[in-house]
């Protein structure tokens, strides 16, 4: 797995070489909320109409309310009301919803293929709401109301009896009839008013008006989700999901990318890196298929987690480095004459070096550069050949394929002498002033008399 820390950089690389794909795959995304927003979400219309409540409501009432305007009591008798064909009070309760507002009123929803039967569903409901929320306050049983009621009847009773006692006393001028005449108008007097206070207090008498506050107004847009935002969620869900799997890729990558990691995993020792420049076909190879064809056109076709080429030197300088291998070849193998260089089948970038290598080797040596196909590596039998060169380039191959290439060598009784990692940069134009001799590459070559430091 590979621990670098994922940058902007490589988001950048991805959208860089990868930004066809990630678009056919936001097409495809879209295309697949359309198709939800077809079969799954269609197309609904929301309309609202307000009910208000008068007189003092706690929220565990308003609630209650709620629960009400929603049940199937209601429901059911909002689709006898409305006479729709296959919709019956089990089909609504999916398309009707009510909340409890500020100022004791609740704001009953229903939703619906078009506007019209939104607007008319959501009226409807709130009709029956009222009419059965009536009805039931109408046929309370509560034992508050029921006491309230006795005592009504018993204060009745008893302003009977004090005219009945106001009748039958003495109707005399003394002070003691008098006196209790005027006691007992006092107190028919006091219960007037107690039942007066009794009825302005009784919360009953408060809470049975019910209002529909007008007709729901028409929807003129859809109900979320819409189209467009299934459409859009589709599109960017596909991008982000495409663009995740990228980064992990990343991670999970268990290509070699160090010179270290490449010498370990192939048992030998790293002679240098070498310059290969980065070339731009004029025109890619045809034929393979319509899936090479399909890979082509969507831009998969090339690597984009490669490192990005860096800047070189002239043409001179390039060539140093290739002439310092050369000359460790010789310093490591005296009296070689005839080196196998490996190269990994598919590795561009290390066949064009091998073959640079092969052009600048010089004194009687002679390289033999042979491709082998890491999948079942086979390497040509031992022959004159003093030893294996491995040619690579970095972040290309895993440690398994590359213990596979060394597995094969030796099989082939070939012992790999060195390793030599190669490296795109990006071509400057060539200087005449920068051609080096031919006899200057021995000279170059020798440690601590070179310049430009280390290969």
């Amino acid at each position: 797995m590979n621990e670098d820390t994922i940058r902007l950089a490589t988001i950048g690389r991805i959208l860089r070489w990868r930004w066809r794909l990630l678009v056919a795959l936001a097409v495809v995304g879209a295309l697949v909320g359309y198709g939800a927003s077809v079969a799954v979400f269609p197309t609904r219309y929301t309309a609202s109409a307000p009910v208000l409540l008068s007189g003092q409501w706690e929220d565990r009432q308003l609630l209650t309310q709620v629960d009400i305007a929603t049940s199937s009591a209601v429901l059911d008798r909002t689709a006898a009301a409305l006479h729709w064909s296959g919709v019956s009070g089990t089909t609504l309760q999916d398309r009707v919803t009510a909340k409890a507002a500020d100022g004791n009123i609740i704001k009953i929803s229903g939703t619906a293929d078009t506007p019209t039967r939104a607007q008319r569903l959501s009226d409807q409901v709130a009709q029956q709401f009222v009419a059965f929320a009536t009805k039931v306050s109408g046929n309370s049983t509560d034992p508050v109301a029921s006491a309230t009621e006795a005592l009504r009847k018993q204060v009745a009773d008893t302003n009977r009896r004090i005219s009945q006692l106001a009748k039958g006393a003495d109707s005399g001028q003394t002070v003691e009839s008098v006196q209790a005449r005027t006691e007992l108008e006092q107190l028919r007097s006091s219960l007037e008013d107690a039942m007066q206070k009794l009825d302005q207090a009784d919360p009953a008498t408060d809470k049975t008006g019910m209002v529909v506050m007008g007709p729901a107004p028409r929807p003129t847009g859809e109900a979320p989700p819409t189209r467009l935002q299934l459409i859009i969620a589709g599109a960017l869900l596909f991008f982000l999901v495409a663009l995740i799997g990228h980064l992990v890729a990343v991670r999970m990558n268990r290509r070699l990318r160090t010179e270290p990691e490449i010498a370990a995993a192939l048992g030998s020792t790293l002679l240098g890196t070498v310059d290969v420049p980065a070339e731009r076909p004029a025109r890619r190879p045809k034929g393979g298929g319509s899936r090479a064809l399909i890979r082509r056109l969507l831009g998969t076709d090339k690597r984009w987690d490669m490192p990005a080429p860096r800047k070189s030197g002239d043409q001179a300088g390039s060539r140093i480095r290739y002439r310092r291998v050369c000359a460790r070849l010789k310093e490591r193998l005296p009296g070689a004459q005839k080196l196998l260089v490996v190269v990994p089948d598919g590795d561009e970038t290390a066949r064009r070096a091998a073959g640079q290598l092969a052009a600048e080797a010089k004194n009687g040596l002679q390289l033999r550069v042979v491709e082998v196909s890491v999948d079942r590596p086979t390497v040509p039998d031992h022959e004159a050949e003093s030893g294996a060169l491995v040619v690579l380039s970095a972040g290309s191959w895993t440690a398994e394929e590359l213990a596979g290439i060394a597995e094969a060598c030796a099989d082939a009784r070939h012992e790999v002498v060195g390793i030599v990692v190669a490296g795109l940069v990006l071509a400057r134009p060539t200087r005449p002033s920068s051609q080096l001799p031919d006899d200057a590459t021995l000279a170059l070559a020798l440690p601590g008399h070179g310049t430009g430091g280390p290969a």
